[in-house]
């Protein structure tokens, strides 16, 4: 098996091992030596506990895997200053990973915060702009 394949093998072995099961500090050491991202997804399960990731698409490029996923979870502790809702939600995200000697050594997350606002039903959530609708 050459490395791309192993790279994704690894990280999708991760995602499975994680996925619906509490993410403890002992669990994602196993797969990760990036402390950002431990603390990271130790926060997001405190908000969706036992969240699943739900892979859409992966791809692998010399020591990177890039994941396009949903996250699925009940909305059960605070986020961004709101209180749980206790909604289940799933909405999209991408993830890179950067692996050497079998481990995530560095990371990058994007998620669209405005879509996971709008799907918890949170007041205020600006209106989409309509494509061709320039503020003046």
């Amino acid at each position: 098996m050459n490395q791309l394949k192993k790279n994704k093998a690894f990280i999708l072995e991760y995602i499975n091992a994680m996925s619906g099961q509490e993410k403890t500090r002992e669990r994602l050491e196993k797969y990760n030596a990036d402390p950002g991202l431990i603390e990271y997804i130790m926060f997001i399960d405190s908000v969706f506990p036992k969240y699943e990731v739900l892979v859409d698409e992966i791809m692998a490029e010399g020591d990177r895997v890039i994941v396009r996923a949903r996250l699925k979870g009940m909305h059960e502790g605070e986020l961004m200053g709101f209180v749980p809702t206790h909604k289940e939600i799933e909405y999209p995200f991408v993830v890179c990973y950067e692996i050497r000697n079998d481990k995530i050594v560095h990371s990058w997350v994007i998620a669209d915060n405005l879509i996971l606002a709008e799907r918890l039903g949170m007041q205020n959530v600006p209106e989409k702009r309509k494509p061709g609708n320039v503020e003046k």
